[in-house]
C-alpha cells in the first residue's frame, strides 16, 4: 500500500516542478553523437548550463551540503570580497594559486523524506563554464580552480547551474583538518589493493598503517593488498613529525593518483570510501557524541563555512535519523557522459552536462519511490 501511495504522491509532486511559462530547454546532446564530434583545444562543445530560474526547486526533504578539500596542508581561510589572485605585471601576469585548489569536491545529500544518504563526487579536472565570473582570461576552465579564483560561494553557484540542483551551504577543509577529523574518530579500516599498498608503503609514517595480522605496511617486502587499519601509533613522537598520525596516512591514501590506477576517477572513489567509512562509524554514536563531533569540526577543523551552529546541529539530527541507511554514491562525470579534452594546455574531462542533469535528476527523484518493505501494510 505504501509503495502505491508513494508512486501517486510522486506523480502529484512532479507538476509543481514544471514552470508555467518555461522556455523550450536546449536539447540534450545524444551521448554517442556528442562523443564523436571533434572540437579545437579552446573550443569546448555543447556547454549548456541552466539560468537561475531554470534550476529546479529543492526536493522536499532533501538537504545538500557541499564539502570541499583544498590541496593545502596548512592554509588560512580565503578572504571574502577579493579579486582573482594574480601575479604582478612585472612578473608577466598570470594566475596564482594563492588559496589552493579543490582536490576534493563532494556533495552530501541527506533525504529525510525518502530515508536516503547520498555522496556525489565531482572530479577535479572536470571542464566547466565560469558563469558570470569573467576573470579576463577564459570563459571555461577546470572546476578545481574556481575556489582559488572566486571563492566557495561562486563554486556552489557554478555547480548548481551545471548539475541542476540548488546548493547554498558549504564547508571547506585543508588536508590537515581532514586528518584531524579522522584521528578524532579513532581512525579507519580500508581494503587496499596491491597497487595502493605500493603507493603508500614508502610515504606513510611507520606504525600508522597496519595489516589485520599486525604487520606494518612499511615493512612489507612485497605489495600485498588486504584490510589495513589507519590509526595513530602509540610509538609516534608527540612533537616534531606532523606525518605521524593515522589521519595523515588516510589523507595520503585519498590522494593516491598515479600508482593506484584510473587517475582522478579512482581518487574520487577513495574520497567517497573514506567518507563512507567515517559515516559508518557515526552509526553507533549517540546524538550527543554526534553533536560533539560537529562542534569539533566547526570550531577547530573547518577552514571556511557558511553553516551556522544551529544549521549544523539541525544537519546532525537529520543525519542521526538516517544513520542506519545504506550510503549511495554518484560520480560526476560518469564514463558515458565524458571524454578526454586538452583545453588551454590542461588535461580536462569535457562533460555532456545536459545528459548529466537528466541522469542526476532521475537519481534524486527516485527519492519519491523509496519505501521500506516493513511499511508495506501501513494504512493511509
Amino acid at each position: 500500500m505504501r509503495k502505491h501511495f508513494a508512486l501517486l504522491l510522486a506523480l502529484i509532486m512532479l507538476f509543481p516542478l514544471l514552470p508555467a511559462t518555461a522556455e523550450e530547454p536546449a536539447p540534450t546532446p545524444d551521448p554517442v553523437e556528442w562523443a564523436r564530434k571533434k572540437v579545437g583545444e579552446n573550443d569546448p562543445m555543447d556547454f549548456t548550463v541552466l539560468a537561475d530560474d531554470e534550476i529546479p526547486p529543492i526536493i522536499d526533504g532533501q538537504h545538500h551540503y557541499l564539502l570541499l578539500c583544498i590541496d593545502q596542508w596548512e592554509r588560512g581561510a580565503r578572504p571574502e570580497g577579493i579579486d582573482t589572485p594574480m601575479y604582478s605585471a612585472s612578473s608577466g601576469g598570470g594566475r596564482k594559486d594563492e588559496y589552493g585548489n579543490t582536490d576534493g569536491i563532494v556533495i552530501l545529500t541527506l533525504d529525510t523524506r525518502a530515508h536516503r544518504v547520498m555522496l556525489t563526487s565531482i572530479t577535479r579536472d572536470t571542464l566547466i563554464e565560469k558563469v558570470n565570473l569573467d576573470d579576463g582570461f577564459t570563459k571555461h576552465g577546470r572546476i578545481n580552480r574556481v575556489f582559488n579564483d572566486h571563492g566557495p560561494e561562486a563554486l556552489a553557484y557554478i555547480i548548481s547551474r551545471h548539475l541542476g540542483i540548488r546548493i547554498e551551504k558549504y564547508i571547506v577543509f585543508t588536508f590537515r583538518q581532514i586528518a584531524n577529523i579522522v584521528d578524532y574518530m579513532g581512525g579507519v579500516q580500508i581494503e587496499l589493493s596491491d597497487a595502493e599498498v605500493e603507493a603508500l608503503k614508502d610515504d606513510v609514517y611507520p606504525g600508522t598503517v597496519t595489516r589485520s595480522d599486525g604487520v606494518d605496511i612499511t615493512s612489507l617486502s612485497r605489495n600485498e593488498g588486504g584490510l589495513y587499519t589507519f590509526k595513530t601509533t602509540d610509538k609516534a613522537p608527540k612533537r616534531g613529525d606532523n606525518k605521524a598520525t593515522g589521519g595523515v596516512s588516510t589523507v595520503l591514501y585519498m590522494r593516491i593518483r598515479k600508482k593506484g590506477g584510473d587517475g582522478d576517477f579512482m581518487r574520487t572513489q577513495r574520497v567517497r570510501n573514506v567518507l563512507s567509512l567515517l559515516a559508518d562509524k557515526c552509526r553507533t554514536m549517540t546524538l550527543d557524541d554526534a553533536k560533539a563531533l560537529v562542534n569539533n569540526i566547526l570550531e577547530g577543523n573547518a577552514n571556511q563555512t557558511n553553516i551556522t551552529t544551529n544549521e549544523a546541529l539541525e544537519a546532525v539530527e537529520y543525519a542521526y535519523g538516517l544513520r542506519n541507511c545504506t550510503i549511495e554514491e554518484y560520480r560526476v562525470p560518469k564514463d558515458e557522459f565524458k571524454r578526454s579534452h586538452h583545453f588551454a594546455n590542461m588535461a580536462t574531462w569535457e562533460v555532456n552536462w545536459g545528459a548529466v542533469r537528466e541522469d542526476y535528476a532521475d537519481y534524486l527523484q527516485n527519492s519519491f519511490l523509496v519505501a521500506d518493505d516493513e511499511d508495506e501494510d501501513d494504512d493511509f
